[in-house]
């Protein structure tokens, strides 16, 4: 008993001779720690937002990146705030045209796997292009390469409303080479947007094997493009 007292009055004095402005924390955060723990978090909050603003303001982001796609100047807006909704859009909408155009005298096909063939390329496509980009030493996650490939399907996808629209008259080899150039038009418009988007991204050496996948996995989807039929 006596060695567990002094013990305690050991332990005792140690709590009385600490000084209690070293006991007391400041829970208050410096303005540099303040900072770093902010970098990259929005200036606002949007807990408290009604949901009506919060959809404005991301259909005007879709918006203004579409806008960039079309005119592709601005090189970080798709890959610096990167999202799949474009991408969504697109795919479903190209997907829900492109579905029974093989052979629609026949009832057994119900555009099935052309609907999700559009689905399939992409997404196989955007692996395709990342891996190569990676092998190559380039800094580009999955899902920017799948948000700057989404995106830049708008071309293609223009060229399928109008080509759309052609197949409306009767066809002849003027219409389908009509159709081929519009086609054409899309597929290079797309490559030139990603290419400007994604060139950043890849080693100054390497770009012309970066660049291959990316050509590919367009001319894939305008050969869709052209093939598609009433």
């Amino acid at each position: 008993m006596a060695m567990n007292e002094a013990r305690f009055d050991m332990f005792d004095d140690g709590i009385s001779a600490v000084d209690p402005q070293h006991v007391q924390g400041d829970m208050t955060v410096g303005p540099n720690l303040r900072s770093q723990a902010s970098l990259g978090e929005p200036d606002f909050s949007t807990l408290d937002e009604p949901i009506k603003d919060t959809i404005l303001r991301d259909l005007r982001a879709v918006g203004r990146k579409f806008y960039h796609v079309l005119y592709p100047k601005e090189k970080k807006s798709l890959l610096k705030e990167w999202d799949l909704w474009g991408p969504l859009v697109l795919c479903t909408f190209m997907a829900m045209i492109l579905q029974g155009s093989s052979d629609t005298a026949n009832s057994s096909n119900d555009g099935g796997p052309e609907f999700a063939e559009v689905f399939v390329i992409v997404w196989i496509g955007s692996m395709v292009v990342t891996l190569n980009s990676k092998l190559l030493g380039g800094n580009i996650s999955f899902f920017q390469s799948v948000c700057v490939l989404g995106y830049c399907l708008l071309p293609t996808a223009i060229a399928l409303i109008i080509c759309r629209i052609i197949l409306i008259v009767e066809q002849n080899f003027i219409l389908f080479i009509l159709r081929f150039i519009i086609a054409m038009i899309g597929f290079v418009w797309a490559t030139y947007a990603s290419m400007a988007f994604l060139g950043d991204s890849q080693p100054s050496g390497k770009k012309a094997l970066a660049v291959y996948p990316i050509f590919l996995f367009y001319f894939i989807i305008s050969w869709l493009v052209i093939s598609h039929t009433k």
